[in-house]
């Protein structure tokens, strides 16, 4: 039986606290962000993924739970979804673009041509014509 390092009991811990938070308080966003990030870095994608659609649902125009959604989609391989959900952030305001870059879970979407287009789209608008 390999045993488990310090830093995996640790995570393990974590999880499990915050589960039994969110046992109690469904709606509890803080505990269902840190839960989702804790599935993440235990490498529980699928498990993240339902935590960001929740997440998305309770915070719907919170550009944070979006672009989350959006690693969550990335991380399963799921590039389409994850474009889209980026895209959502992104007009809800998400701005950190240096960040997006190079963030390691959206590593996966850097070689898309849509990926680049939206960020185009953002950063350097069409001027709108307006008549006199």
């Amino acid at each position: 039986m390999q045993k488990r390092s310090r830093i995996q009991e640790l995570l393990d811990f974590e999880i499990v606290f915050y589960e039994r938070l969110v046992e109690h308080n469904p709606e509890f966003v803080d505990a269902l962000v840190a839960l989702g990030e804790a599935y993440t870095r235990r490498g529980w994608y699928e498990k993240g993924l339902q935590l960001d659609q929740r997440l998305t649902q309770l915070r719907q125009g919170d550009p944070i739970m979006w672009y989350n959604l959006a690693c969550s989609y990335a991380l399963l391989k799921r590039p389409e979804d994850a474009l889209h959900a980026l895209e959502q952030s992104i007009q809800l305001g998400y701005d950190d673009f240096e960040h997006l870059m190079k963030d390691p879970d959206l590593s996966s979407l850097r070689e898309s041509p849509k990926l680049r287009h939206l960020l185009e789209r953002r950063l350097f608008p069409k001027p709108s014509s307006s008549t006199p």
